[in-house]
């Protein structure tokens, strides 16, 4: 696709792998996780990609259809994996929320997956909130990579019960990092000590020490 936005991050060469980041349905590339995120993983030598879906390059606020969404996460992986030189097979897609969502669709398509070393979600929305039954995981059984799954633990979104629960039909092996009582916005309880920017730099640290350990 050419009407996507990417900013990129990171060594134009050289890297033996690179981590594709999509947005939240109300974010954009900007957002404070994924820019944090993207950042520790530039200064760790490991190129990111982040990039507008877009409906957000519009400037409208309602995500676009599923095809459409699906349809620019692959433009974006092939633009991260034109612009670092890194293969195909060595990217990580993931991304917050909605966009990880969205990349874990593609990566286990049910016909012509994208090729993919690895996922990372956070704050993967299993259901809507308060809706458990409506269950986001018909292409769980197709996810063949390693996955790493960073939510709060009070994320209306996915219980941590909920998510190693469904996640069991992922073939692939997966990790998970909670975050102490924080919601699906990364945003703690005041009384639990932490902070937002402390579990914001929690969640960089924990997808940048995954990628540097599993591959």
């Amino acid at each position: 696709m050419t009407d996507l936005e990417f900013e990129y991050r990171g060594p134009k060469r050289g890297a033996d792998r690179a981590v594709l980041l999509a947005h939240g349905a109300g974010s954009d590339m900007r957002g404070v996780a994924l820019t944090s995120v993207a950042d520790a993983l530039a200064a760790a030598g490991i190129p990111a990609l982040t990039f507008n879906f877009p409906y957000r390059s519009a400037g409208r606020r309602a995500p676009d259809r599923p095809p459409v969404l699906e349809a620019a996460a692959r433009g974006a992986a092939a633009e991260l994996v034109a612009r670092s030189g890194v293969a195909p097979e060595r990217i990580v897609l993931g991304g917050r929320s909605m966009g990880g969502r969205i990349c874990s669709q593609v990566v286990g398509a049910d016909e012509d997956p994208l090729r993919a070393l690895g996922l990372v979600l956070l704050a993967y929305p299993l259901h809507p909130p308060g809706r458990p039954e409506r269950l986001r995981v018909e292409h769980f059984p197709r996810i063949h990579v390693p996955s790493l799954f960073v939510s709060g633990t009070r994320d209306a979104f996915a219980t941590p019960d909920e998510l190693e629960q469904q996640t069991r039909q992922i073939s692939g092996p997966v990790q998970f990092h909670w975050l102490d009582t924080a919601d699906h916005g990364f945003k703690p309880l005041k009384a639990s000590g932490h902070t937002v920017a402390g579990v914001l730099a929690e969640v960089a640290t924990t997808v940048v020490e995954w990628l540097r350990h599993s591959f």
